[in-house]
This record gives C-alpha cells, sequence and structure tokens, in this order.
C-alpha cells in the first residue's frame, strides 16, 4: 500500500500521525482511503472533484500535474504539499 506523508497541518485528522499507508491505485483512491480511515481530511485536499489549487502532490517525489489521475504504485509516496503563506 502506498505510503502517505500527512502535511503538519493535517496531522489533527490523524491522530498526529506524519505517515499513513493507505491503498490506491490513483490519487482519487489514495484520498478516498484517507477519508475512509481519517473523516474530514478529504475536504482538506479537494474541492468540487479536484485536488484544490493551493495543493500541489508529489508521487515519488515528483509533483504531478495529473490531479486525482495520477497513478500511485504499491510501494509509492504521496506527498500533499500545501502552499507557504508568506511575503
Amino acid at each position: 500500500m502506498p505510503l502517505v506523508w500527512i502535511p503538519a497541518q493535517f496531522q489533527r485528522f490523524t491522530g498526529g500521525q506524519h505517515q499513513v499507508r493507505v491503498a490506491g491505485a490513483t490519487v482519487r483512491e489514495v484520498i478516498a482511503s484517507l477519508e475512509a480511515s481519517y473523516p474530514g481530511i478529504e475536504a482538506r485536499l479537494c474541492e468540487e472533484g479536484r485536488v484544490r489549487p493551493e495543493i500541489a502532490v508529489a508521487v515519488d517525489s515528483e509533483i504531478t500535474t495529473e490531479g486525482l489521475r495520477a497513478r500511485v504504485g504499491p510501494e509509492s509516496e504521496v506527498t500533499f504539499l500545501p502552499a507557504l503563506a508568506g511575503g
């Protein structure tokens, strides 16, 4: 199962865990699995059927532009990268 790295601001949904393993062959399936185990996290990652524009998704350390359709292997690492605010 893919390993998902959880950003600090979303760890309240995972009980403080910074990484979790969930099932999924696409980013969409990974997020659905996250939501099944950690209710509420999907709304922080997605809106209107797509990854939120302020969230980048990396699969195996490569930022993907395929959004929810991006393929995920059984040993992949998926990272959600929220935009940083600053000036």
